[in-house]
């Protein structure tokens, strides 16, 4: 709440500042924008009353015409709250009945008739009215008009009743002549509302049962689901199955589901999968791509067979076929053993990309740990496409198994190809063994800074695929080291030839570099 000093002083610094909001908002630290602006507006339409400090009276929302209008049409047009309010569109019920009462018009009948909360209808008096429209001597509206309540009212009380599902009109049992001896049955009013009741019940509880083992054989889904979260085609399956037993409009109430919605459903479900060849395929893309594909690269993996789906399409078909990317995190394995030799600068400063083959490449080592034991990769990415240009695999992360990785890649450059090699500051990058093959084959060397994983973000992301798509979505009890390194070398040339990546166009990283240097 501000003073009225604190209000003065705001709209003084307004003028002073020519009109600038933002510079008496920063000046003062006080009030936000909008309230200056309603000050200003305030004070200019009048000063006096701008400056008083205090809660302001609340403007009604209705003017005096506006009440006397709507009091005057209640009175000319048969005094009808409900009929007044629907006619004028306000206001609500409660505001009308506050304005009649204090219209001099209103006298002490018309105030009991109209602003006297309404007294509850007894209940044997609800049940004598649906045992009258059960009965059907009379019609619905003129047992409505005998017991003074409308149509909709009597009819509430017989759902509350009886149910939806039971007949409004009395059954042969309950019209037998009382005249006729062989028909003739005794019997109270009271027996016969609780036999009604009784028939309601049983029948609803049998129809219940019905859906409950419907769901549960046709859907697969546990006994104990409530219907209501079934979806409209697996209601209309529900409702199919018991079509021969019970009504269309019982079970369309039962499952709460529209007609219209039922019968397109029914059309919907009956119409042919015109993705039934796509299907069986999605599972062959899937299985062949260590379950590692997403809707992006089996969209570009189809669209190469010459299948061409939209995204939206392929994403609802591995819904509907259960096809789902598993996703799960591990401890990264740490090489650093402190600054064995100097080291060098960071030449790459996080800048992955290359115009052209062999002349960024990076390298890093991950582990994996099975039930045998563990096992080490240590690849060289190429910065291009992404391709590993080298990799070995080993039970021990020691100088043979960089060394050997970085020589196999080194002999297999094209002449006069001397790419920059970045690695992170891991001993094996440091050892004199190391050093000496970058010096032989007249590489550069670059490193990241220590304990910044992001500067060597291509390998780290190379291995988050990696384990992702290979490693931690599969059960590995039970596998020798041998199987396992095989199964690694399959992947990596899988990822060399095959695997799809959004990021070259939904082509491999072969792929890529054929189509570069054609």
């Amino acid at each position: 709440m501000y003073s009225k000093k604190d209000k003065k002083r705001a709209i003084e610094l307004y003028y002073q500042y020519e009109h600038s909001w933002r510079a008496v908002v920063r000046k003062l630290g006080y009030p936000s924008l909008g309230a200056l602006k309603r000050w200003i507006k305030e004070y200019e339409k009048d000063p006096k009353t701008a400056l008083a400090v205090g809660p302001k009276s609340r403007q009604p929302k209705y003017s005096r015409e506006q009440q006397k209008a709507a009091v005057d049409y209640y009175f000319n047009h048969g005094q009808f709250i409900r009929k007044t309010v629907k006619a004028l569109g306000y206001p609500g019920r409660d505001l009308f009945r506050k304005w009649l009462l204090a219209d001099s018009r209103s006298d002490a009948v018309l105030r009991n008739r109209t602003l006297t909360t309404q007294q509850p209808t007894p209940q044997n008096m609800k049940v004598k009215a649906v045992e009258a429209l059960h009965k059907r001597e009379k019609s619905a509206k003129k047992i409505a008009e005998d017991f003074r309540v409308s149509r909709e009212t009597l009819y509430k009380w017989k759902r509350k009743t009886l149910g939806d599902e039971f007949p409004v009109v009395a059954s042969t049992v309950d019209n037998v002549s009382e005249t006729d001896p062989k028909t003739s049955v005794e019997s109270t009013g009271d027996t016969d509302d609780e036999l009604r009741s009784l028939k309601s019940k049983v029948k609803n509880l049998e129809l219940q049962n019905d859906i409950l083992r419907q769901v549960n054989g046709l859907l697969k889904k546990e006994l104990g689901i409530n219907q209501w979260n079934l979806t409209n085609a697996e209601k209309t399956r529900v409702i199919d199955a018991l079509r021969t037993k019970y009504q269309l409009t019982t079970l369309l109430i039962a499952l709460q589901i529209s007609k219209s919605s039922y019968f397109y459903q029914r059309k919907a479900l009956n119409r042919q999968d015109k993705y039934a060849n796509v299907r069986p395929r999605l599972h062959v893309i899937f299985s062949q791509s260590y379950e590692s594909y997403g809707y992006r690269r089996m969209q570009a993996e189809l669209a190469a067979e010459g299948s061409h789906l939209s995204e939206k399409v392929i994403r609802r078909l591995m819904s509907e076929e259960g096809l789902a990317v598993t996703i799960t995190r591990c401890r990264k394995y740490n090489s650093y053993a402190g600054e064995i030799t100097p080291s060098v600068p960071n030449l790459l400063a996080r800048d992955f990309t290359a115009e052209a083959p062999n002349q960024k490449w990076v390298t890093d080592i991950t582990e994996f740990s099975i039930q045998v034991g563990k096992i080490y990769l240590s690849p060289i990415i190429d910065c291009f496409d992404g391709q590993i240009t080298s990799w070995s695999i080993g039970t021990n992360p020691n100088a043979e198994l960089v060394n050997t990785m970085l020589a196999a890649a080194a002999k297999g450059l094209p002449s006069g190809s001397q790419p920059i090699v970045h690695s992170d500051r891991g001993a094996h990058y440091r050892w004199p063994g190391w050093i000496e093959l970058m010096s032989r084959y007249e590489l550069t060397r670059s490193m990241s800074k220590k304990g910044s994983a992001p500067d060597n973000a291509q390998a780290e992301s190379f291995f988050g695929h990696l384990k992702m798509e290979f490693f931690y979505n599969r059960d590995w009890r039970g596998t020798f080291k041998e199987e396992f390194i095989s199964g690694l070398d399959s992947y990596i040339e899988w990822y060399n030839t095959k695997r799809r990546k959004i990021s070259l166009g939904g082509k491999s990283s072969e792929e890529y570099r054929h189509s570069k240097a054609a």
